[in-house]
């Protein structure tokens, strides 16, 4: 589950990256802005995200730390950071490059990420009426009025899948969790 938080925030940075342009969203999606603190244990994530948007593909690497007190993400794609993050709970400070389109927006990244990897108890209490998440095992669906419009799967490689059916994109995050890969 630690590993989808990661893969969350990078879906809009990769649409960025694929040169498309967004669409208005069917639907827009609630803001959680959970607390770090939330989060059960701190993360040490490796990402590589492949970003598919229509027909545009591209793979990303990020780099994921949280724990009580601050997430910090950082996304690079080419060898070019395109977006660091810090989330302290109540602020969000953003750095961009300047090619980064502006409908990456790192609330959308970092609701994602939080949708990923945050406790269930914790996005339910964020959810405005009318929405709802929905659980089955690794499985995650956030859903207004009974329709899903965002998805998250394992696959059976190991690997998760965000589907954001509201803004068209879709995720694959393979994560390696720096923590545990310390001898």
């Amino acid at each position: 589950m630690q590993r989808l938080i990661a893969a969350l925030l990078l879906c809009v940075l990769l649409a960025a990256c694929a040169g498309a342009r967004l669409p208005a969203p069917l639907v827009q999606l609630p803001t959680l802005q959970l607390p770090p603190a939330a989060l059960p244990q701190p993360l040490q994530l490796q990402q590589r995200l492949q970003f598919r948007f229509g027909s545009h593909e591209r793979e990303l690497d990020a780099l994921l730390e949280a724990d009580g007190s601050q997430v910090r993400l950082a996304v690079q794609a080419m060898g070019q950071t395109g977006v660091r993050m810090v989330w302290d709970g109540t602020t969000l400070e953003q750095t961009r490059a300047p090619w980064l389109p502006p409908q990456v927006r790192g609330e959308r990244v970092l609701d994602d990420l939080q949708f990923a990897l945050w406790p269930a108890a914790s996005i339910r209490a964020a959810l405005p009426p009318g929405w709802s998440l929905a659980e089955s095992g690794a499985t995650r669906r956030l859903e207004q009025g009974g329709k899903a419009w965002l998805l998250l799967e394992p696959l059976p490689d190991g690997r998760v899948r965000l589907r954001n059916l509201a803004e068209g994109y879709e995720l694959v995050i393979e994560s390696l969790d720096m923590g545990q890969a310390q001898p």
